[in-house]
């Protein structure tokens, strides 16, 4: 129906219409920085190269919903919402240690599928639940807690309609939780003893990656330094569905699985080596051997971070530990269609991921020297050639970009969480907190009486300070009072060596308190026995039978002799 004839006719629309939220818009422009010039990730300007820096200038984002038509550099630049925010360290120090094996970077952020909630772990061994609509400009997580105790987090993935999640950490044994991070299994243990991994019920070796299912949201795998890919279900926790065993091209050695993946339309998985290789089964083959494998598509003893297959299923994109980012294609799989060497790479689970539009592709780079801090490239999917490059204060290790919200977070060195987002493009997420007043600090004017001025309660004294009155009421009170339990009297100390059926100790008071006394020993057997006799008159249960039959008992009839009192 037309608009216009909609709008005589009275009618504005069919069916309840949602409430929208208005954003004020002169909040993003009060904290609208410069933006910033583009360098390369040894030239850190000498004004912002501290990574306590806690909002950095993001980069534009290409609508999803619309094709980028316009150049990257061109657009504007808005500032990001930090999550969390690093401790301040000079500028001296540099921003990776290689000898530090337990750093606090943040090596696993995923939002879910909606997009109101964002999941992160990190190499200090805890997981945090962040919820967009509950948080404030503090920006604090509403749970955190230790999936595997002294382990680090290595993945972290949100099934696809949102209601849980995998977390993969340094053990053998996956973890499923609610989208409230209520534990709900914990996947078995394999038999690290027995040769054979197909013979075996879980993983034998640490885990390193997982990935669901893209339209069963009961199955997903994971991949693990035992040289397998297991296939799961969630409802069964005790074995796995299917073993996928990676051979190595070396004659009989493993190899470990650093990263998998499923594509789009859920016919392949896809999965990267330490040895180099990259390899694809089909979901619908027996998996003795892949369908498709190249054996040196990375360096040698080199961890891939992340596979990740693009929305037509056709490109896989990998980034390597060798500080490579490579684009592949199923239809010809013999050698990468686009590579870009140089991207420094400082930890092995930073990844790479496509944009919305898949028009281009967002990674993180390390600082190539020490002391110099990392960025976020933007580049183009054609030819791998850098558009944009962002300082965000440290170098990201995580990148995702949520399509719905249409905004990146990142997990960065310095342990903080960053969110890019775009007053125009973006829908919620960070915008939310933005549009939040600070916390306002509470006063004596502002708290109820009842805190500011405590009442003291007295029994018997009703609010208004008027003394209750009724003689029955006082009575009661006064008869309660005496009962001990109802009163909540403590118990009196014992004294001596006891009485009153208590004794000193407590376990053998608590004992002696619940025994039944038995008082058959003071009681006369005969009268026992005779008290019964009359009810087994009137109701014979057991002696019904014969009761017309039985005799009656004749008894002599005994004559008492009377002694006679003799006179004196």
């Amino acid at each position: 129906m037309d608009a216009d004839v909609m709008a005589a006719m009275g009618i504005s629309g069919f069916g309840k219409q949602p409430r929208k939220r208005q954003l004020d818009a002169a909040r993003f422009d009060r904290a609208k920085r410069e933006e910033a010039s583009t360098s390369l990730p040894a030239q850190v300007r000498e004004k912002d190269a501290g990574p306590s820096r806690a909002v950095s200038d993001p980069p534009p984002l290409p609508q999803p919903a619309h094709p980028a038509t316009e150049n990257i550099d061109s657009r504007e630049s808005h500032p990001t919402a930090p999550i969390s925010r690093p401790e301040e360290r000079s500028e001296e120090e540099p921003e990776y240690d290689p000898d530090d094996e337990y750093g606090a970077s943040a090596q696993g952020t995923f939002p879910n599928p909606s997009g109101a909630r964002v999941l992160s772990g990190s190499h200090d061994y805890d997981c945090k639940l962040w919820d967009f609509g509950g948080m404030d400009q503090r920006c604090k997580p509403f749970k955190s807690w230790e999936p595997a105790e002294s382990y680090h987090i290595h993945d972290l993935k949100y099934s696809p309609d949102g209601q849980r999640f995998l977390v993969i950490s340094g053990t053998s044994q996956a973890k499923l939780y609610d989208r409230d991070g209520e534990a709900q299994a914990t996947f078995i243990k394999g038999d690290p003893y027995i040769r054979d991994m197909k013979n075996t019920a879980g993983h034998a070796g640490e885990l390193s990656s997982c990935a669901w299912h893209p339209k069963d949201v009961e199955t997903f795998i994971t991949g693990s330094a035992d040289s397998t890919i297991r296939i799961w279900n969630v409802e069964n926790k005790r074995k796995q569905k299917t073993v996928i065993v990676v051979k190595s091209k070396e004659r009989g050695a493993r190899t470990k699985v650093t990263a998998c993946g499923y594509s789009p339309d859920g016919r392949y998985i896809a999965g990267a080596c330490l040895d180099g290789a990259l390899h694809l089964w089909k979901t619908n083959s027996n998996f003795v051997r892949p369908d498709m494998s190249v054996q040196d598509a990375h360096v040698k003893g080199t961890e891939t971070g992340s596979l990740t297959f693009s929305v037509d299923g056709n490109t896989i994109l990998t980034r390597g530990g060798d500080h490579t980012v490579k684009l592949w294609d199923i239809r010809s799989f013999k050698r990468p269609i686009a590579a870009r060497s140089e991207v420094p790479t400082l930890y092995p689970s930073t990844n790479a991921v496509f944009s919305p539009d898949n028009k281009h592709i967002v990674t993180g780079a390390g600082g190539s020297e020490k002391g110099g801090h990392g960025a976020l490239l933007f580049l183009k999917r054609e030819n791998l050639e850098v558009e944009k490059q962002l300082d965000v204060g440290a170098t990201p290790v995580v990148v995702q970009w949520h399509p719905k919200i249409n905004q990146i977070v990142l997990g960065l060195t310095s342990g903080a969480l960053c969110v890019l987002y775009s007053p125009q493009t973006s829908l919620n997420g960070a915008k939310l907190l933005l549009n939040k007043g600070p916390a306002k600090r509470p006063t004596v004017e502002d708290m109820s009486d009842a805190v500011a001025a405590p009442a003291i309660i007295i029994p018997g004294v009703t609010r208004d300070g008027e003394f209750t009155s009724g003689l029955p009421n006082k009575r009661k009170r006064d008869k309660e009072r005496q009962d001990p339990r109802k009163s909540h009297r403590p118990e009196l100390p014992v004294h001596g060596p006891g009485r009153g059926g208590r004794v000193g100790a407590s376990a053998t008071q608590h004992v002696v308190q619940n025994l039944v006394r038995d008082t058959t020993r003071d009681e006369d057997p005969r009268e026992a026995l005779l008290k019964y006799a009359k009810a087994g008159e009137e109701d014979p249960q057991w002696t019904g039978a014969w009761r017309i039959n039985q005799p009656k008992p004749v008894f002599a009839e005994v004559e008492e002799e009377k002694e006679e009192e003799e006179g004196p």
